[in-house]
């Protein structure tokens, strides 16, 4: 599996180099910045409050090239935010994301095209659990990190909707910490003592790998005047692991613009992986082990939960 994941990430980047050779009206390139902010401030306000500044940085692009009955698209979609209650203290994160898809399609009918898609996303900056204990990160920079790699077909019944069905897909959990590999995070295997000798402790993996079947749905539409929605479904059944049990990866966000630069946006995003469990606190807001006292005790998956309201400024790259 390593090695198919492998040759074919190295197709993906021949296929590449090849196009760029092509005249450069094969290529459309398209992409947005965008930068908001928000702050309240309180001075002798009988009723209280809580001074803050909030900002959320945007970047998208996207790269796509087309010719005769081949396309090859590229997408990159990044955001990051944080809240200052006191700056004194750590920043609050608000939202972080960092996502790459390449997809190359080969036109088998009008409106199905063979496909080879891969997909790459992580996080930026440590996250924390704030509501729990604001020193103790949950995730970083590769931690976790999903590389996926399918092979399939695309259905394109117009150019608002797309369907990417992978019937033959491998994905990598990676999660590049020993801490969190250790916790058995995001679905790895955890470190635990040797049965047979309890002095020795086997470390935690940091790589999952998982065999199944993907399906990415993507919707962009305009609903009325200077009002945007745009919607990305992604499924994903490990044959080798409970089958029935379907990772599931929503994402929805409605730009409304005010004009050309000025614009304000509403964002969900929704969650379930049955392999990611949530750890259980004490009463002070410490993580608690497990019955064998390795591993953090967890309680089962849950649905995660995701909205991001802002008003800021857009620019069109």
């Amino acid at each position: 599996m390593k090695k198919t994941l492998i040759i074919a990430a190295m197709l993906l980047m021949g296929i590449g180099a090849c196009a760029q050779e092509a005249p450069a009206s094969n290529w459309t390139k398209k992409g947005n910045v965008g930068l908001n902010f928000s702050q309240v401030s309180f001075t002798n306000w009988a009723a209280g409050g809580q001074n803050a500044l909030n900002w959320l940085g945007t970047f998208n692009y996207g790269i796509n090239y087309a010719k005769d009955n081949f396309k090859w698209d590229n997408s990159l979609n990044a955001a990051l935010g944080y809240s200052y209650f006191n700056f004194k203290q750590k920043p609050v994160k608000t939202d972080d994301k960092l996502e790459f898809t390449s997809l190359a399609g080969l036109k088998a009918t009008e409106h199905l095209n063979y496909s080879l898609e891969f997909a790459f996303r992580s996080q930026m900056a440590y996250g924390f659990d704030y509501a729990k204990d604001s020193s103790d990160y949950r995730s970083k920079f590769l931690a976790p990190a999903y590389l996926t790699l399918g092979l399939g077909i695309e259905w394109v019944p117009n150019e608002h909707f797309s369907v990417n069905f992978a019937p033959v897909t491998g994905r990598i959990t990676i999660v590049n910490d020993e801490k969190l590999a250790n916790e058995g995070a995001y679905g790895v295997e955890a470190g635990y003592f040797n049965p047979n000798d309890s002095t020795e402790w086997i470390k935690g993996k940091k790589i999952r790998y998982e065999f199944g079947a993907r399906l990415a749905a993507k919707m962009k539409y305009t609903l009325m005047q200077n009002v945007d929605f745009e919607s990305k479904l992604e499924l994903f059944s490990n044959y080798l692991d409970h089958p029935e049990r379907i990772d599931v990866d929503w994402q929805n966000l409605f730009v409304m613009k005010v004009n050309s630069w000025l614009n304000c946006s509403l964002g969900t995003h929704l969650i379930y992986d049955y392999d990611i469990k949530f750890p259980v606190y004490d009463d002070a807001g410490n993580a608690m082990l497990g019955p064998d006292g390795n591993a953090l005790k967890t309680t089962g998956s849950k649905v995660q939960f995701k909205e991001v309201l802002a008003v800021g400024v857009l620019f069109n790259l």
